[in-house]
């Protein structure tokens, strides 16, 4: 038998991911570029599935039912960041461009388009690795 409590945790934990998810479709439409709405749709939507999986858990009488949603929950937040980052990675090697908002561009000149390599240009170490050839292969 669900008790009040279970009931009222899990229809907060609804509106809460509903209300995200709403957030996550807003930044879509309003965000002016790539990397702005791959941002706001990570975060939010990811956040917004936790809420209703978690629900589902919370409101859940079957122990199996809330050990799934919960594993839902860890993989979805495993997964969105690194899933996000390929895709503004593979972004800005194609060139999207940027906000024109945008002030800071740190990637801009320490990211290798050839290589598909970030050369670190803060380190000492980047330095002495300046002197390093690419293997033949790897040379276009």
């Amino acid at each position: 038998m669900i008790t009040i409590v279970q009931e009222l945790l899990s229809a907060a934990l609804l509106l809460a991911g509903a209300f995200l998810l709403l957030l996550a479709g807003v930044g879509i439409v309003r965000m002016p570029d790539l990397f702005l709405r791959m941002s706001a749709v990570s975060k939010a939507s990811s956040l917004g599935a936790g809420c209703i999986l978690l629900a589902v858990a919370v409101s859940s009488m079957d122990l199996s039912v809330a050990v799934r949603a919960v594993a839902g929950v860890l993989f979805l937040f495993l997964t969105a960041p690194l899933a996000s980052h390929m895709i503004g990675r593979a972004g800005y090697m194609l060139g999207c461009s940027l906000w024109k908002g945008t002030v800071v561009d740190e990637l801009r000149g320490h990211y290798d388009n050839r290589l598909h390599t970030l050369r670190d240009t803060a380190s000492p170490a980047a330095e002495q690795r300046q002197d390093w050839q690419a293997p033949e292969d790897l040379r276009s």
